[in-house]
């Protein structure tokens, strides 16, 4: 019994640890669908960016002569503002044309939107194997192979470990996200991106130049992306199509938390992470992402509008 409860206790931490990624990762698809309604499947490929571009930041920009362990993690900040600037730059030339405010009907605007966005992914995963080749790669810091030790009080002998560097991937993503939650209830931009999400056409006559806001919200989704991809790629290898590993994990994640909560979605990310770890206790890994989609299923069949999802009456 004392070995499982330091397994499970174990196996729990590292749940928390790898769902603080993800959930910032779920944060920003929810947040760009909960804005704009634009069902974005190049978020993943975005993410894929992401970790190139931390990597060659790390190597080009960012040395670890001059920051040490801690380079990796200042690479994966720094990926934010290169990322805002293409998906504000993507948003204005392509996805406008495709969103509501064009006078594309509803359902038109979301069929279009598959279409960009998958166009947009294929792009992207192409692009990268042309210049960037198909063999894995990541980076490293010393952090990665360090740990600290929690002894366990009802054993002497029993002891958990932290990774420092996924310890640290998961305090940088708690607390950009909590930013991003503080930023949207208590500031003028957050006032101005609800107001444009709520009602686009009231937002326009109270003043609130709605394609902008649209243009930042897809920014700032595609740069938290980015920032997820600069902290995954320290345990996790980057080749051109990983973006379809990980869409996966953000489409369920978003749908869990309820689609268009942003609080939902990191809370439904943090859920795919803990089931992904805690199954390995009774199921073989390769069977994660099943345990993953039995609780997906049994959520939606209990409770269909996901954690924070407003239930809705059906015709």
């Amino acid at each position: 019994m004392s070995v499982f409860i330091e397994q499970f206790l174990q196996t729990l931490i590292a749940g928390l640890l790898v769902g603080s990624v993800y959930g910032l990762m779920c944060v920003g698809l929810a947040f760009i669908f909960g804005i704009m309604r634009v069902i974005n499947f190049a978020q993943g490929d975005f993410m894929m960016v992401g970790m190139y571009l931390s990597i060659f930041i790390v190597v080009n920009l960012i040395t670890t002569t001059w920051f040490g362990p801690v380079a990796p993690f200042l690479a994966a900040l720094a990926t934010a503002p290169v990322m805002f600037a293409a998906g504000y730059a993507l948003h204005r030339f392509l996805i406008a044309r495709t969103t509501g405010m064009q006078g594309i009907a509803e359902l038109e605007a979301h069929q279009a939107q598959l279409v960009l966005t998958l166009g947009v992914a294929l792009i992207l995963q192409n692009g990268a194997l042309i210049l960037l080749g198909s063999a894995p790669v990541s980076t490293i810091t010393p952090l990665s192979a360090a740990a600290w030790e929690i002894p366990l009080l009802y054993d002497d002998l029993a002891t958990v470990f932290l990774n420092q560097a996924r310890t640290i991937d998961a305090v940088i993503a708690i607390v950009i996200a909590l930013a991003f939650f503080r930023m949207m209830g208590h500031t003028r931009l957050g006032k101005v991106l609800r107001g444009a999400a709520d009602n686009p056409e009231a937002a326009l006559y109270t003043g609130i130049d709605v394609d902008r806001a649209h243009r930042i919200a897809f920014g700032l989704g595609t740069a938290i992306a980015g920032v997820a991809g600069g902290l995954i790629i320290l345990y996790y290898p980057v080749q051109p199509f990983v973006g379809i590993d990980f869409i996966i994990i953000m489409y369920a994640g978003v749908v869990l938390g309820g689609m268009g909560s942003v609080i939902g979605a990191f809370w439904g990310g943090m859920t795919i992470g803990l089931v992904q770890q805690l199954a390995t206790l009774v199921l073989p890994v390769q069977l994660q992402n099943a345990a993953v989609f039995v609780v997906f299923l049994m959520l939606l069949l209990f409770r269909p509008q996901g954690f924070f999802g407003r239930s809705t009456e059906r015709a």
